[in-house]
C-alpha cells in the first residue's frame, strides 16, 4: 500500500486541552482547521490530529480494558522525557522496572486519556528484534 500522508488521529472532548498537550510533548505547534479538527504541526508535516468527540470515554489501559491503541515514542533520555511529560499533564501509569536497562518503556496518558509509551533503547531492540527473525 502506498499513502501519501500518514495522521493517528485521537479522539477527545477537551480538544483544546489534548492538542496543547501534542503540541507541547512532540515540539510542534498546533493548528486549528476548524472547532472540531486539530492538527499538531511538526516541520512541515501534520502526522497527529486530534477530533472532537464529546462523548469520548477514556481507554482503562495496562490495567484495564479496551486497549483501543497506544502510541510509542522512542527518547534518548527517559529521566528528562519523563518529568517533561509530567509537566505537560501526563498522567504516569505504568513504571518501568530498571530506568537503567538497555531497552525499556513507561505508559503514561495524555490529558483525555490515551495511553503512549515513552520508550528507550531503541538501536538495542531493533538489534535483538533483527537478529531474532
Amino acid at each position: 500500500m502506498r499513502f501519501s500522508r500518514q495522521v493517528i488521529v485521537l479522539d477527545a472532548a477537551n480538544i483544546e486541552e489534548v492538542a496543547q498537550f501534542w503540541a507541547a510533548l512532540l515540539e510542534g505547534k498546533v493548528q486549528r482547521s476548524d472547532e472540531d479538527w486539530y492538527e499538531i504541526e511538526l516541520d512541515g508535516d501534520y502526522p497527529v490530529a486530534i477530533q472532537r468527540v464529546v462523548d469520548h470515554v477514556p481507554p482503562q489501559w495496562p490495567d484495564g480494558q479496551p486497549q483501543q491503541i497506544h502510541l510509542d515514542f522512542f527518547v534518548e533520555d527517559i529521566r528528562a522525557e519523563h518529568a517533561r511529560a509530567l509537566e505537560l499533564g501526563a498522567e504516569f501509569l505504568k513504571a518501568s522496572s530498571d530506568l537503567d536497562a538497555s531497552t525499556g518503556f513507561q505508559v503514561y496518558a495524555d490529558p483525555a486519556g490515551h495511553p503512549f509509551c515513552l520508550c528507550w533503547g531503541w538501536d538495542t531492540w531493533r538489534q535483538e528484534t533483527d537478529a531474532a527473525s
